[in-house]
């Protein structure tokens, strides 16, 4: 019989179901700190969409994925799918620096972050990738002359 953690992330609810138990499933700080951090996504887009994929690990998406929230045992990491592409003049990015894609912010126990400047990246993210669909959009070529 499989349990709640195991069972397939189709078998158990919707998205956004299947985030809110991940979350209260963690039970302590980090579970918090990813709760807060929802909020603030929420805040800037009430539609995004949530998921969790690989190993029950939350995912928001608007027009593409967004961002990631990874739980580990002393930390949790905000990745950023296209967070190089970003600015990001409050230097909240203090992670995965090196490659030419993603960006991540780890937040430790306690630490506070600035969520004015958090909720700027997701912002930034969501226009990104607005701009990158709408670049993909293939315009009809009229055959009229």
């Amino acid at each position: 019989m499989a349990t709640e953690k195991s069972a397939p992330a189709a078998t158990r609810g919707s998205g956004a179901q299947q985030v809110e138990q991940r979350l209260a499933a963690l039970g302590d700080w980090r579970g918090a700190v990813l709760q807060r951090m929802r909020a603030l996504i929420h805040e800037v887009e009430p539609g995004v969409v949530e998921e969790c994929k690989w190993r029950d690990t939350p995912v928001w998406s608007q027009d593409g994925m967004l961002c990631t929230g990874e739980s580990y045992r002393d930390k949790v990491k905000l990745t950023f799918q296209r967070g190089a592409a970003l600015a990001d003049p409050q230097q909240l990015f203090n992670a995965s620096l090196d490659g030419n894609m993603r960006r991540a912010i780890d937040i430790f126990e306690g630490q506070q972050i600035d969520e004015q400047a958090f909720k700027a990246l997701v912002r930034e993210a969501i226009e990104l990738n607005r701009s990158l669909k709408q670049a993909r959009v293939v315009k009809p070529v009229s055959t009229k002359r």
